[in-house]
């Protein structure tokens, strides 16, 4: 059911909409661009549980949504047990702490989840994996089949969303793209998978487009990514059994590649005219695909396949003629992403979920016990740092001027350089 609050708070909402985005912002899932790419400076090497980390803060409740930094704040998700409520209760919540100290600005419950109605979820995934998106002083926020909702700067609901019901596989994990107002978002489960768009503002469906898909496995948790191609804007979003370019307009389906490919996660990059993509499981395989055909395109249209080191779980990282990716098991790669030809491969570990991040020059790869391998970004392998926090992590790394917000199994990390630490004192 879509629910509204008084006009006022959403003016409230909208009087910030006037404040422009820092240069330093990281406001979704994967940064301004959603590929992984920083522009910040003064990022730090080397780090650890107590060196270099300008704070800590604890976290309640769990969640593995990555965190999204804008104008001074840091929002994260979490589903928190309910007090007095029965066991396994949760409520899904939305947190801001500020962004120089790490106090926690406020605590916001968007919806309740019943402890008999909840479905299970992977020993992997939480019951808050979608990552916030903040634009013009709106907090979005998204929890699969629970919904999807819109807070202020503030804390205050001005919008939620609970009518696009599906049977979810695992839990939830695609976070929404924002294109013209519109908030997009796969909506993959264990049937009837499709992609949806609701205006930003209100909360109202504006397109809803079934999902062609003969898999048996039908569900997915990809987060969709808007592009341009010859002056015309496209959502890329793959799912199982095949990825598709949309009309970001209609929800019309473009073009289409097939594959042989379930529960995928990564989300697509795109340059070089090609957009990148994993298939999922049980064998992934990256694909490099021109976005520029109509209908079913997969035997004139794929550039270039890579099997060996492809990731289940990590996106991809496209840094100017190289692309690199981590598989779930540690292997390291850096291709040509005109051609997929292998420069180098590297185990730089155990299991990664988290996707990489490129700044200044270099990609910052973390796996799931807390430990980030830093490399040179080029042809040639060059490991500069390993740095451990000694706590898990399953979520994406936000990454702003002078430091890196990481967010563990139970705490949310600033990281910083000396300089910036001694400064936050």
């Amino acid at each position: 059911m879509l629910r509204r609050v008084p006009p006022f708070l959403l003016s409230v909402s909208f009087v910030v909409t006037t404040v422009s985005r820092a240069a330093d912002d990281w406001p979704e899932f994967r940064g301004p661009t959603g590929q992984g790419i920083s522009t910040a400076r003064g990022v730090p090497v080397e780090w650890s549980a107590t060196e270099n980390v300008v704070w800590r803060q604890a976290v309640p409740g769990s969640g593995w949504s990555s965190p999204s930094v804008a104008d001074g704040r840091v929002y994260l998700t979490a589903a928190i047990p309910v007090e007095d409520g029965k066991e396994g209760d949760l409520a899904l919540c939305a947190i801001a702490f500020d962004a120089a100290t790490g106090k926690p600005l406020w605590q916001a419950e968007v919806f309740r989840q019943a402890s008999d109605k909840s479905p299970k979820i992977h020993t992997k995934n939480s019951h808050a994996s979608p990552t916030p998106l903040v634009d013009r002083g709106q907090v979005i926020v998204h929890f699969g089949h629970q919904g999807i909702a819109c807070l202020t700067r503030d804390g205050e609901i001005a919008w939620k969303n609970d009518d696009l019901k599906y049977p979810p596989v695992h839990g939830n994990g695609g976070s929404p793209a924002l294109f013209d107002g519109k908030l997009v978002f796969s909506c993959d489960g264990a049937s009837d998978p499709f992609l949806a768009a609701v205006d930003r503002r209100s909360g109202d469906l504006i397109w809803k487009t079934p999902r062609a898909c003969d898999m048996v496995k039908k569900f997915a948790f990809s987060t969709p990514l808007v592009f341009e191609v010859a002056g015309r804007k496209q959502i890329a979003s793959p799912g199982a059994g095949s990825v598709g370019g949309f009309d970001p307009a209609t929800g019309k389906e473009l073009w289409r590649v097939r594959y042989d490919g379930y529960s995928v996660i990564p989300r697509p990059v795109y340059g070089h005219g090609l957009v990148y993509i994993s298939t999922g499981y049980d064998s992934p395989v990256v694909m490099a695909i021109r976005p520029d055909g109509k209908g079913d395109v997969t035997d004139t249209h794929v550039a270039w396949t890579l099997s060996k080191g492809a990731p289940n779980t990590p996106s991809l990282l496209l840094v100017g003629d190289e692309l690199y990716m981590v598989s779930d098991r540690g292997i390291a790669t850096c291709a040509d992403a005109a051609t997929g030809e292998v420069h180098w491969q590297h185990r730089i570990g155990g299991g990664f979920s988290a996707s990489p991040v490129y700044a200044e020059g270099r990609i910052y790869f973390q796996d799931e016990d807390g430990e980030c391998t830093v490399v040179a970004a080029g042809k040639k392998f060059q490991k500069l740092a390993e740095n451990a926090i000694a706590e898990r992590t399953l979520a994406s790394y936000a990454v702003t001027d002078g430091g890196l917000f990481i967010r563990g199994d139970k705490h949310l990390y600033r990281i910083g350089r000396t300089e910036v630490n001694a400064a936050a004192r």
